[in-house]
């Protein structure tokens, strides 16, 4: 097979850090894995940790790939939050690309016993909705001063630990909470 990402080389098969096939770009060092190889490994060695990941630097294809067997394009998966990088899948096929670096990444993470999950709806939400918070964090922050910030965070974490947090919450945003008028 040709290399999906650089184009130039060949994929050869071998190991992923001798434990699980894969076929690896003899020029850009990329790798195309199947995820049935991937889980068959996974449930023949559950009791797996993570080698040492030696830190090189990830290299992240932004271009969408083209799958190397079906020739389809490839949807792309966020790994975590905290990394832009993303791994190109092929649905039709079960095979995920990982660029060099990328699996260093996911280990570094402690995701070594989790390719397959990163690929799934629900991981993928979870990223979204701590992306989301993160920016909405930076909004509140900047919008109220990281002091003000903190003591409103802190007064919500409190209300909401109380038994008539509704009534706490509807005298805070009454005008005149003593009032029996609207």
């Amino acid at each position: 097979m040709q290399c999906t990402s650089c184009r130039v080389g060949i994929l050869l098969p071998g190991l992923i850090d001798n434990l699980f096939k894969a076929h690896t770009c003899v020029h850009c060092g990329g790798n195309w894995v199947l995820i049935e190889d991937y889980v068959t490994w996974k449930e023949e060695h559950p009791e797996v940790s993570a080698p040492e990941a030696n830190g090189c630097e990830a290299i992240d294809t932004e271009k969408a790939l083209l799958c190397p067997v079906s020739g389809k394009i490839m949807r792309k998966f966020r790994i975590t939050a905290n990394h832009t990088h993303r791994l190109d899948y092929s649905a039709g096929v079960g095979g995920v690309w990982l660029d060099k670096g990328e699996w260093e990444l996911i280990k570094q993470d402690g995701l070594m016993t989790s390719l397959n999950a990163i690929l799934t709806v629900q991981w993928q939400k979870n990223i979204r909705r701590d992306l989301a918070k993160e920016s909405f964090t930076a909004f509140y922050q900047d919008k109220f001063g990281d002091e003000a910030y903190s003591k409103v965070k802190a007064v919500r974490e409190w209300i909401e630990e109380q038994p008539c947090k509704a009534e706490l919450r509807a005298y805070l945003l009454a005008e005149d909470p003593y009032s029996a008028e609207r």
